[in-house]
């Protein structure tokens, strides 16, 4: 049987962006596979961003999906209300959500693609048999809350592991990483297998954000290996 590499999807975060002017920076990103948002409540995450509102008007104009992370309490509840607004992807935090399970597949059934976030001391093994209900597993590689924090290499061997399960299982689950995403840091954070790259000062804080997407995601690319390589591991937005 054939193996098809992993494709490495950039997915630029606005919390780097200009929030005055932030249909225009979404253009300047224009050749994204995803934009990442951001959505805090300063309960889950000691700061606070935007909310739905915000989240349903960025849906309207962004030339490309928008990928949700929500960084809130009571997942349960709000969740849900990201997937209606038609985003194409939507992120919980396993640590806000009563029922990870259920979420996941209320988050399909409304049309969005399925995330679930794990921070850096939540262990991924307790979740792996959950891995066919998702179509992403977030594993964040800073403390969620702030951008700007260096890369947690301690996080290297867990995105490992969840790549092993992943392969062992034949889910079609893409590996996210968000936090510290640089040129240096992106090679190493594929080479463990992670395929979907967030990338906030790396992309917005560049001349160009366009170049900025397309070395990192040349870097990324290049850097995946013999053991990333797997059939069903195809893009996350192609899946």
């Amino acid at each position: 049987m054939s193996v098809s590499p992993l494709k490495c999807c950039i997915n630029p975060s606005i919390l780097s962006a200009d929030f005055v002017n932030l249909e225009a920076e979404l253009a300047r990103i224009a050749n994204a596979d995803a934009v990442h948002v951001d959505v805090m409540d300063n309960h889950f995450v000691p700061n606070l961003t935007i909310g739905l509102p915000v989240v349903e008007r960025l849906q309207k104009v962004s030339p490309v999906p928008l990928d949700a992370h929500l960084m809130i309490a009571d997942a349960d509840r709000w969740a849900p209300l990201y997937a209606d607004a038609g985003l194409d992807s939507v992120t919980f935090h396993v640590e806000a959500a009563n029922a990870p399970i259920k979420l996941a597949r209320e988050l399909r059934a409304r049309g969005a693609k399925a995330g679930m976030a794990l921070r850096p001391t939540t262990p991924v093994e307790p979740y792996l048999d959950m891995l066919t209900e998702l179509d992403m597993l977030l594993i964040m590689t800073v403390e969620p809350g702030f951008g700007g924090q260096s890369f947690l290499d301690v996080m290297l061997p867990k995105i490992r592991r969840a790549r092993a399960a992943i392969e062992g299982s034949g889910a079609n689950v893409a590996i996210q990483v968000d936090g510290g995403i640089t040129e240096e840091t992106i090679t190493r954070a594929a080479e463990a297998g992670a395929n979907i790259f967030v990338a906030g000062s790396a992309v917005y804080g560049r001349p160009s954000p366009e170049d900025a997407i397309e070395s990192l995601r040349t870097k990324g690319q290049l850097a995946f290996t013999p053991t990333t390589l797997h059939p069903n591991n195809i893009a996350f937005q192609e899946a």
